[in-house]
Parts: structure tokens; sequence; C-alpha cells
């Protein structure tokens, strides 16, 4: 539930949303996305989080990146590790848990309502931690994916859970194929 008249920020964990949307099989359109949401309250910030391959001539998700920054995101980046697994896969390590986290909590005061992108369990004790503070926490994942991509403690402790499939027709564009350069897999810290 949201109120016309409440501050709004969105707190999104990039690679947790893209794997959803995945498992879904659809992409984000970030545009439509953020003006869905200013439709819904009064839109204090919106943050994206990613970790980046600094060590490429080309990323794949610089385009992505540069046109969140232009376009009214908050971005918020740091260095990614590349690591080949014992399959022999590539793998992409960056966990962006902690600075999403202290932005959460450093912008409580000044937002009514946030809404986090992410089914990551290790952001329960954050969702917590902001209701503490009078924030009402909304949660966007899924549950209609398999396994599903929300942990159920976190789907419990949010005010209100958001199934991802049901914005598809608001939010979603048909899924690309992936590209040959992409890593496999984005993985995070356990």
């Amino acid at each position: 539930m949201f109120y016309r008249d409440e501050r709004l920020a969105l707190f999104i964990d990039g690679s947790n949303l893209y794997a959803a949307a995945k498992s879904l099989g659809f992409d984000i359109d970030y545009k439509l996305l953020r003006q869905e949401f200013m439709r819904r309250g009064k839109m204090v910030r919106a943050f994206y989080y990613t970790a980046l391959l600094e060590n490429d001539e080309y990323s794949p998700i610089r385009p992505l990146v540069d046109w969140l920054n232009y376009n009214g995101f908050t971005m918020v980046t740091k260095p990614a590790k590349e690591y080949t697994d014992s399959m022999g896969r590539r793998k992409v390590k960056g966990n962006m848990d902690i600075e999403l986290a202290v932005d959460a909590m450093e912008l409580a005061p000044y937002v009514d309502h946030v809404v986090l992108f992410s089914g990551d369990g290790d952001f329960r004790p954050l969702v917590e931690a902001l209701q503490r503070k009078g924030v009402r926490v909304s949660v966007v994942s899924t549950i209609r994916s398999q396994p599903p991509m929300i942990a159920d403690e976190l789907r419990r402790q949010a005010d209100n859970f958001i199934e991802l499939d049901e914005l598809r027709d608001v939010v979603g564009r048909p899924a690309r194929e992936p590209r040959a350069d992409m890593p496999d897999e984005i993985a995070e810290d356990s």
C-alpha cells in the first residue's frame, strides 16, 4: 500500500533484480519503473547498486549504468572481482549489501517508505531497523520462480511484498538473449 503524499526512496540491488526478472522471462524498463513509483508517492531518491568490471575495455553493464546515471538514478558502484570457477566458467563477485544498508539507514529520517528491490535474506535486519525508525518497507522480488528469488524471512519482515511478476506489464519489456561477453553468473559474497 502506498500513499500519494509519502516520501519514497527506491533501493535497487541491481544483480538481484536482474536475476529475478530474468527468471521470470523479462527485462526491466528502468524509465517505466521510475515513473511507476513516482506515481505512487513523492520520490526522494532512486538508488541502483552494482559492481563493475573496471579492467575490461568494454563492460556490458556500462551503457545501463550511464543511462541510469543520466536519468534520475543515484548510482552506487564498486569494482567487481573476476575469477574462474572449478568448472572453468567466468564468474564475477561483487557484493553491494553494506553500501545499500548504510545509505538506507542514512536516508531513513527523510523518508516515509523504502522500496527494496531484492530478495536477499541478508537484508532482513535492515528492514527491521528501518521499521524501528518508523519507515515502512516494501520488498519487490518474486516467489513465482523456481526456486523463489526471495528469502521467506525477508518477505515476512517487510510491511508489504510486491510480486515482481505482477509489475511485468507496468515496468517490463521482453527479455533479450544473453550476450556471449557477459559473465555466466554474478555471484555475491555469502
